[in-house]
């Protein structure tokens, strides 16, 4: 497990230590918050990496038992336990993937039918749902920002939040436009339909990030809450919606108590969209970015879901692919995610 580098993070979470014990740490409150957080992801991983390094060698010793003793009643509890701490290493090897500035951070999340009307709209619902399960199996929170009903079934668009470390880090894996194929439940003929919708997924941005936004550049629209089976309807136009005219960036919120709620966490959305897409375009000031628009069809797919006249999910990026379409959509993404990262290592 030498490739984890756990000596490294040890020296390193030493320094910060170190660094709390001055009497003027908590004097820099922005300062202090990040190397807390850093201490934190640090000794997790180190009690992660301890805790897999005892149980090889307590496997090792059951191994090293059942040859002495010649036991075959050990068989299955070394199968079970070897298992066990395959998944482990696997997840922590794919978590020291995650470098990237923002990877530790919460995941904020966009999903739009592309074209096609309830076919796309109920194939955009069928990925909330996929990431919502996906969630709950990994131990994120998921809380729904802004929710807009499909006209017959489905949702128009949905925005989220997948709250938890490194949520960012693997929700990045499914950005971009994911295409399903199955016979339409929407089809009184029974045909085959191809539908698309689009992932957006960007980083939330904490607090002490500053971006200076002009007022003028800013369009404030108020309006109704509505959501599914009437769980957000509000009496007031306490929902918000903000477009950045230069980029045309639109951002939305209707889930918090208030207007002034909902507004803070729309700006709060803005600025993590526009850091986003500076960092993507090499952009020193936010008043140069002008933001592009890919179109929600063919030839711009990250990946496939076909349920029939086969069942398979793969992903185009890397050629990793799935039969079980269904367990996929039950939120087993895991391993599409691991290829992902494996596949972009810099």
């Amino acid at each position: 497990m030498s490739l984890f580098d756990i000596a490294s993070k040890e020296t390193r979470l030493k320094e910060l230590e170190a660094q709390t014990n001055d009497a003027s740490f908590w004097n820099d409150q922005e300062n202090s918050s990040k190397v807390l957080q850093e201490i934190k992801l640090l000794k997790d991983k180190v009690t992660n990496y301890n805790s897999l390094f005892s149980d090889a060698e307590d496997l090792d010793a059951m191994i090293e038992l059942a040859n002495e003793e010649n036991d075959e009643s050990l068989i299955h509890e070394i199968q079970s336990s070897f298992k066990k701490l395959s998944k482990g290493v696997d997840k922590l090897e794919t978590e020291n993937l995650l470098s990237g500035p923002h990877d530790k951070n919460n995941a904020i999340v966009t999903i739009h039918p592309g074209a096609g009307g309830t076919e796309s709209q109920d194939w955009a619902q069928m990925l909330y749902r996929m990431y919502n399960m996906w969630a709950e199996k990994n131990g994120f929170k998921l809380e729904e920002i802004d929710y807009l009903d499909g006209d017959v079934a489905g949702i128009k668009s949905v925005t989220f939040r997948i709250i938890g470390t490194y949520a960012y880090g693997y929700m990045k894996c499914e950005s971009g436009v994911h295409r399903l194929v199955r016979i339409s439940p929407f089809d009184s003929g029974g045909r085959r339909h191809t539908s698309f919708a689009s992932v957006e997924v960007i980083p939330e941005i904490d607090d002490s990030v500053h971006v200076e936004i002009n007022p003028e550049d800013l369009k404030v629209d108020t309006y109704r809450s509505s959501g599914a089976g009437g769980q957000h309807v509000n009496k007031t136009e306490s929902a918000i919606r903000i477009t950045h005219i230069p980029t045309n960036i639109i951002v939305s919120c209707q889930t918090q108590r208030s207007q002034i709620q909902n507004r803070e966490y729309a700006m709060k959305m803005l600025i993590s969209k526009l850091i986003e897409l500076k960092e993507r375009e090499n952009k020193e000031r936010i008043e140069d970015l002008k933001g592009v628009q890919r179109e929600i069809a063919w030839g711009s797919q990250i990946r496939s879901y076909v349920f029939c006249p086969y069942t398979l999910v793969k992903d185009h990026r890397t050629n990793y692919e799935v039969g079980n379409v269904q367990a996929v959509m039950d939120g087993e993404i895991n391993d599409f995610m691991d290829s992902f990262l494996r596949a972009n290592i810099n």
